[in-house]
This record gives structure tokens, C-alpha cells and sequence, in this order.
């Protein structure tokens, strides 16, 4: 197993944070470590006795990019840092914030894609993206390239919806938070704060994490306290049913999605409403999940549908029209791609392609396009969770959900229906188009 991690030298030497950045245009990177707080701090006084701004230790210590690389040349990490210098330079990444609190041995990392939408938005933050928890043992370099990866979809995601932040995401290895613990979540809002992130609960943390880190900060929404739009997950699923409208209009020359034998694959926070839309619509729906107890709600929800279930390890294999993927991303490999049986591949899930840059997302997009299965890169219909954050963010107990659905819908329709059309006249996939008409916006 991998045990290579860049906060092994923190740990080491008593240090609290490491900033790595990366300059695509000069394709230039520095590195900084530093000592910012004692071990005994109280994270349950920040924002109380103390701030992002303040000193908390006697003893600083500041380490610049030589005095970095060389501590990592003495704990034999140089060749991870090249290989993490590598995946910034793959994807134009700007760099990750590491924080590391040694009292719960928690490792919280800020994966930067891009800055230029929110440096000059007027806003405190200038980062969006959610947050999401990773257990201790997993090999550090995956969490870092799903990282990477899911903060690079979030910009492409931000032009889409018109939302003016940069993007990323927020990962954390640890436990499982203690919501009443104020250390814990104290911890967590002074790292949002620290790297200007505004953020909401993603995988493996509960909504009710965004209401308990409230007290402390205002980068955190999706929570259920007076919450007028509710969870993101509806208006994300009607983002993607109404983008899904459009592809089928274009690929199967349908109106409706009557008839449609559609495979969903997972039936969480979004994949179960995700269900529902596409039930409504008139789709068959085949469907798989690891916890048979919302298979059965689901069930019992629509006695007179048309719902086949099947395993888990089944469901890429199925006989249906569309996979609809809502669950966890990087499982579509050129392998799973030779058979697929689908004729469209359209759903939620975030960084369903198997890749570690756009270049080899585009790759995979193609080899679907030459099995002629329309796919479409999720970032562009897969906006409703974001856009959810933005307005919760701006507005608060005054956002109003039913306009926010009718301009979700608004805008998922229109960015499938010209990126499919301008695809096609230009005789390369979605996923290749999608890129090309937002990257003008990023790398200015």
C-alpha cells in the first residue's frame, strides 16, 4: 500500500501548514511550510480569542520553497512532490492548501483549480466546491487526484451556471465529525476561512455539518436549518432530467422519455429524486444500490412503475437505452466502455470518466463516441447543487426555490441542447466542445 503523504513532514516536525502553488503560464511551482499554531490550541475560541489572522504560537517557524523541498528531500518525499507537481501541471491546478491538526491527525486540503472567476467577484470567498471526508488509511495520492479532479470539474462547473467563483475541493482525512464537538468544528471553519473556500457537505459528512459549522463561519451551506430551498440534491436531479430532455431529443429523436429503459445507478441524495423525475417522465427504470432499504422506498413510493433491480456489480452491463449515473465517479474505463450496452450515458455522478486530466476524459469520450454512445462531461448538466449553494450563500431565508428551479431548468436545457448541436457541427464529442467553450473564461 501507498503510504507516501505530504503531511508526514508536518507531523514530523511539529508544523501546521504546507502551501503548494503552481503557475501554468510561467510553469513555475513554490512550496511553503510553516508552524501557525500550538498543538494545545482550542479551536472552540476561533472566531472568539482568535482569528485566520492570528499568530497562536511563540515558536513560528517559516520555511520557503528551498527550505520546503529540502525538508521533503530529507523525509525521501521528493519524487510524491514531483509526481503532485505533475498533476498540477496536467490540469493547470493553482495548488493545494494543506492544514494539519495534530490533536485528531486530521489532514484537511484546499485542491485549487482556479481563482480567475472569483479574485475580483466582491465577494469573501473566491473558491466554491464541496467538502468531503476520506478515511484515514486510503492512499493519499488517490484522494489527491479525486481532489484535483472534482475542483477542476467545479470551475468548468461555475462557468456553465454563470456562478463567479473560482473552483475546487475540499478534502479531509479523518473520522467521522462529531457535530457536537466545537474543536472539530472549529478546526474545519478556520481552514474554510483561511483559504477563502465556500463550501457545502459532500460525500461521507452529513447536511447537518454545514448548520453546526455555522457558529463559525459563513463559507458553509446545505444545511436543513431555515433552509428554504431544502437539500441540493432535488434541484441538481431536475438540472440533470431537464439537460436529459435535450439529449434524448437529439439522440433518439424522442419528445418524451416514454418507453426509455434507463439504468440508474445509485439512489442517494440525488440519484432517489433522480429516479423519481425520470419515473414521471414515463422511463423504465432499472435501478441498484448498496442499501436495499431505499431500493424498497423507492419501491413503495411507485407500486405501479415499471422498476427492475439488480446488483450492484450488474448495472454497467444491463440491457437499457441510458446510464444514468449517480453515485460515486471514476469507474468508466476503456474496458467498462467495450461493453457497454447503452446508447447514452447521462446522469449526475461527478468525474465519471476514469482520468486524471481533460485529455484523457476526452479519450474515453471518444471511444464511447466510436461505439456511438452520446456522453456528455457532467459538469455541464450537473449544476443544480452548485447553483443551490449560490443562492443560499447570497440570499440566505430569502432565497426563493421555485425561481431557482425555473433557472436551473432554464440553463441546463440551453447548455446541453448548443453544446450537443455545436458538437456535432464541428464533428468532435460534447465532452471536447463542453471544455472548449468555457476554458476561454478560466485561462484568460
Amino acid at each position: 500500500m501507498d503510504t507516501r503523504s505530504l503531511y508526514t513532514p508536518l507531523k514530523e516536525e511539529g508544523l501546521t501548514t504546507l502551501l503548494i502553488r503552481y503557475d501554468w503560464k510561467t510553469d513555475k511551482g513554490y512550496m511553503y511550510a510553516a508552524k501557525e499554531w500550538d498543538p494545545d490550541i482550542k479551536w472552540s475560541d476561533y472566531g472568539k480569542t482568535f482569528y485566520t489572522q492570528s499568530l497562536l504560537t511563540e515558536d513560528d517557524v517559516r520555511l520557503g520553497n528551498r527550505e520546503t523541498r529540502a525538508l521533503y528531500e530529507k523525509y525521501g518525499l521528493t519524487d510524491y512532490v514531483e509526481e503532485i507537481f505533475g498533476l498540477l501541471r496536467g490540469g493547470r491546478f493553482f495548488g493545494l492548501d494543506c492544514y494539519y491538526n495534530s490533536q485528531k491527525d486530521w489532514r484537511f486540503t484546499a485542491n485549487l483549480h482556479n481563482y480567475v472567476l472569483g479574485h475580483n467577484n466582491k465577494e469573501q470567498s473566491i473558491y466554491t466546491g464541496g467538502i468531503r471526508r476520506h478515511e484515514k488509511d486510503e492512499p493519499e495520492i488517490d484522494v489527491i487526484i479525486d481532489g484535483l479532479n472534482l475542483g477542476r470539474a467545479q470551475s468548468h462547473k461555475n462557468v456553465a451556471s454563470g456562478i463567479p467563483y473560482g473552483g475546487g475541493k475540499i478534502t479531509v482525512m479523518a473520522e467521522q465529525v462529531d457535530l457536537e464537538n466545537k474543536d472539530e468544528i472549529g478546526f474545519l471553519s478556520y481552514a474554510l476561512d483561511r483559504c477563502r473556500f465556500f463550501t457545502g457537505p459532500d460525500m461521507n459528512y452529513p447536511v447537518e455539518l454545514a448548520d453546526a459549522m455555522n457558529e463559525y463561519t459563513s463559507m458553509i451551506c446545505a444545511g436543513m436549518k431555515n433552509n428554504p430551498i431544502g437539500p441540493s440534491g432535488g434541484p441538481t436531479a431536475w438540472g440533470v432530467t431537464a439537460a436529459m430532455k435535450e439529449a434524448v431529443k437529439f439522440k433518439f429523436k424522442k419528445d418524451t422519455m416514454k418507453g426509455l429503459k434507463i439504468a440508474v445507478m445509485g439512489l442517494g441524495a440525488v440519484g432517489f429524486p433522480q429516479a423519481e423525475y425520470l419515473l414521471a417522465e414515463g422511463a423504465e427504470l432499472v435501478v441498484c444500490d448498496m442499501n436495499p432499504d431505499v431500493i424498497k422506498k423507492l419501491k413503495d413510493k411507485h407500486p405501479e412503475a415499471k422498476i427492475d433491480v439488480v446488483d450492484v456489480k450488474d448495472i454497467l452491463t444491463v440491457d437499457a437505452d441510458i446510464l444514468c449515473p449517480c453515485a460515486i465517479g471514476g469507474f468508466i474505463t476503456e474496458e467498462v466502455i467495450d461493453n457497454f450496452k447503452f446508447r447514452m450515458v447521462f446522469g449526475a455522478g461527478n468525474n465519471q470518466l476514469h482520468a486524471k486530466n481533460k485529455e484523457e476524459e476526452i479519450a474515453l469520450a471518444e471511444r464511447m463516441a466510436a461505439r456511438d454512445i452520446l456522453y456528455q462531461e457532467c459538469w455541464v448538466q450537473n449544476i443544480g447543487g452548485v447553483m443551490c449553494g449560490t443562492e443560499l450563500h447570497l440570499y440566505g431565508e430569502k432565497a426563493d426555490k421555485d425561481a431557482l428551479l425555473d433557472k436551473i431548468e432554464k440553463v441546463c436545457s440551453e447548455k446541453t441542447r448548443i453544446n450537443l448541436k455545436e458538437a456535432a457541427e464541428l464533428g468532435i464529442t460534447p465532452t471536447e466542445n463542453a471544455y472548449r467553450s468555457v476554458e476561454n473564461r478560466i485561462y484568460i
